[in-house]
Order: C-alpha cells, then structure tokens, then sequence
C-alpha cells in the first residue's frame, strides 16, 4: 500500500493550525481564569467553537482524502480540495470573532463554513462514483 503523502502533507499543516486554535483556547482559558467552559466570556467561546468545529470537520475530509488517494485517484483533485479545506480552515476562526452582518463575519466564519462543507461533499461524491462500476 502507498503512503497518502499528499494527504498526509496537508495533514502536517492542519496539526500544526489546529494547536494554534488549542493555545488561542489555552491562553484565553489562563486570561480569564476560566477552567472548564467559556465562563461567560465571549472571545473564549469563539475560540473554543473555533477549535470545536475545527476537530468536528478536518478528521473526516482528511479520512476521505487518504482514501481517494490510496485507491489511486488522480492528484489534483485531491491537492485543489484539500488546499479549498486550508483556506476554508484559515478563514473560518478569524470570523468566529467578528460580529454577525460583517463583511469580515460573512468571509470568515461564512465563507469558511461553505468552503468545508461543498469540499467535505465533493469528497464524498468523489469516493462514491469511484466506487461505482468501472469508477
């Protein structure tokens, strides 16, 4: 079996901004002497359901990128989807702490949603016709 390493490249990256998303919490956490949910602070419950959806989301679209990419399927598709979760994944946090009706609100916590989930589907789509006779 070949190593997914496109997956397993971009899956480096994502380790490395999903500790970032894990300190932002950590360091709001000590700030506010908070140690077990937001306590009421608002910024602190943007950086934990920026972490939170981080964690709910990547998994399973870099689960679905190792297949495709183990099953042999071609590379491009996997590296514009997986470059489309980055993007998305950079974008959505630093919505999380705008206010709603924003441009950096819609762009961020909006645009970085929609991004996820059509590559999370185009993913799924993608393994499904593969799956298909003579896919």
């Amino acid at each position: 079996m070949k190593l997914p390493s496109i997956t397993a490249s971009y899956v480096a990256v994502f380790a490395l901004l999903y500790a970032g998303l894990s300190l932002q919490v950590v360091r709001l956490r000590r700030r506010h002497r908070v140690s077990f949910g937001d306590g009421g602070n608002a910024d602190l419950r943007s950086a934990i359901r920026a972490h939170a959806h981080f964690a709910e989301y990547v998994p399973i679209i870099a689960l679905m990128a190792a297949a495709l990419e183990i099953s042999g399927s071609a590379t491009v598709p996997i590296h514009v989807l997986m470059g489309a979760l980055l993007v998305a994944r950079l974008l959505h946090p630093f919505g999380m702490y705008a206010k709603p009706k924003t441009m950096q609100f819609s762009i961020g916590r909006v645009g970085g949603t929609v991004i996820t989930n059509l590559v999370m589907i185009a993913f799924a789509l993608l393994i499904l016709f593969r799956l298909l006779p003579g896919g």
